[in-house]
């Protein structure tokens, strides 16, 4: 009850039991001690929020997932993708990079999606050449699966994979050791980096490594398949973009190896139908590894004086050449045609000029001086270089060994031959050899001894 004279609240009590009263206005207003306490809780609370607004943040740092980086586009100029058609067959461009440092172009090579189409395995691979043939095949094939790949038997089955598929493709050489090689006679634009950067030279495997690579060949020659890079024709390695990149599909990832192949109907296993030459070329630089390569060891003939006799001993006798840059040979019409850049530049060295002219007719060779116009027409392949001009061409006798690109054919000329003159002396021109059947287009026809109607003879124009 209430006592109005104390303004104070009476709670009876129970019999022996004493309560002290309780002032109202203390009881609205609320105690001293309970004002204390909220105000620490609030402040506890105050604390709290602040450490956690600090330490997740951290924690997420510190045991997050990693996030990517986004691929950095702009920093990449590459052609606009193309699809070539079914009726043209696609163009094989030189290996080229795109000037970037390897981390941006790790991070761009992750940007690049794989293809969401179908990756089916390729088709064993069945050779159709002979014992020998077969043997440098293996051999080429071991080169070219060591020296990408290194000693390591995953990476050497993928690179091998890569070759074959080319092997049967329209685009490329018809024979194994051509795929290898390709563009080995140029001292850029080789299709395999170690075939003319000199690698051979400057690192020979080890015994062991040499027999695992030959065993990775063999098998895959033999029809082994390596089916994580399908139909694959390209690859390289993540920390380069090379421009082709932007015209095929990211169809695989074997190490620090991405593989792509031709978008559109040249990359489906109807376009890999093509069969195989049979015929395999001896590879020069292959013969200190390979006894199947074993040609002429000019390579060791240190003295250029020498050079000539190391041909003909191993080749058949060669014309003295009017010009010590100029080499008259016999070839061996056993050899593949595809063998003839490696031999030439074997035999040219280091020279900054050189000419290389070959004869697979025996009885047409020039057995001393520049070569007839019949001898010329004969001619079966021959090599031009001048680095000073900026000058190197390879090219074959179509008439006799048909090429797939026209620009490695010799141009075919009208030589007009006049009546019996003196022969007039002309002043060669500086950097050039002066050859028969070899000539530049502002010099003049020939002379013959007697007319003779106009005919037609190929000729490598420099």
């Amino acid at each position: 009850m209430i006592d109005p004279a104390a303004n104070t609240t009476v709670i009876p009590a129970k019999a022996g039991t004493h309560l002290p009263p309780v002032d109202r206005h203390e009881s609205a207003a609320g105690a001293p001690g309970l004002r204390h306490d909220g105000r620490r809780w609030l402040t506890a609370i105050l604390v709290l929020v602040a450490l956690l607004a600090v330490a997740v943040p951290a924690l997420l740092l510190r045991y997050g997932p990693t996030v990517n980086p986004t691929p950095r586009h702009r920093a990449v100029a590459l052609p606009p993708r193309r699809v070539v058609p079914p009726a043209e067959i696609p163009p094989v461009e030189p290996m080229a990079y795109v000037a970037l440092p390897p981390d941006d172009a790790r991070t761009f090579n992750a940007g690049v999606p794989f293809s969401t189409l179908p990756n089916p395995a390729a088709r064993p691979f069945r050779f159709a050449g002979g014992t020998q043939d077969r043997a440098r095949a293996v051999d080429c094939l071991a080169a070219g699966v060591l020296y990408e790949a290194g000693d390591d038997a995953v990476g050497e089955r993928a690179v091998a994979q890569v070759v074959l598929n080319r092997a049967r493709h329209p685009a490329f050489p018809k024979s194994v050791c051509g795929v290898v090689f390709q563009g080995s006679e140029r001292s850029t634009g080789c299709q395999f980096s170690f075939t003319c950067d000199n690698a051979m030279n400057r690192w020979r495997p080890s015994e062991a490594a040499w027999t695992r690579a030959r065993q990775v060949a063999s098998s895959a020659i033999s029809g082994s398949v390596y089916a994580p890079v399908g139909y694959a024709t390209h690859y390289h390695t993540d920390w380069v973009v090379p421009y082709w990149q932007s015209s095929l599909d990211k169809i695989a990832k074997v190490g620090t190896h991405l593989f792509f192949r031709w978008s559109g109907w040249w990359g489906t296993p109807r376009a890999f139908e093509r069969g195989q030459s049979g015929g395999e070329p001896v590879i020069a630089a292959l013969s200190a590894l390979s006894p199947a390569h074993a040609v002429a060891d000019t390579a060791a003939v240190t003295d250029p004086a020498l050079l000539p006799t190391a041909i003909a001993e191993a080749t058949g006798p060669a014309a003295p050449p009017s010009d010590p840059d100029t080499f008259i040979l016999d070839l061996n019409p056993g050899t593949s045609p595809d063998s003839w850049p490696q031999f030439a530049l074997t035999v040219c060295g280091a020279r900054p000029r050189c000419v290389f002219m070959g004869w697979t007719n025996h009885a047409m060779m020039p057995r001393g001086g520049d070569p007839s116009p019949a001898q010329s027409e004969a001619m079966a392949f021959s090599y031009l270089r001048n680095r000073e001009a900026g000058l190197e061409r390879t090219l074959w006798n179509c008439t006799t060994h048909p090429r797939p690109v026209r620009n490695q054919c010799m141009k075919r000329q009208v030589l007009r031959l006049p009546p019996a003159a003196p022969a007039a002396v002309s002043t060669p021109t500086p950097g050039a050899s002066p050859l028969a059947g070899v000539r530049r287009r502002s010099e003049a026809p020939m002379p013959s001894a007697t007319p003779t109607p106009p005919r037609t003879s190929p000729a490598a124009t420099p």
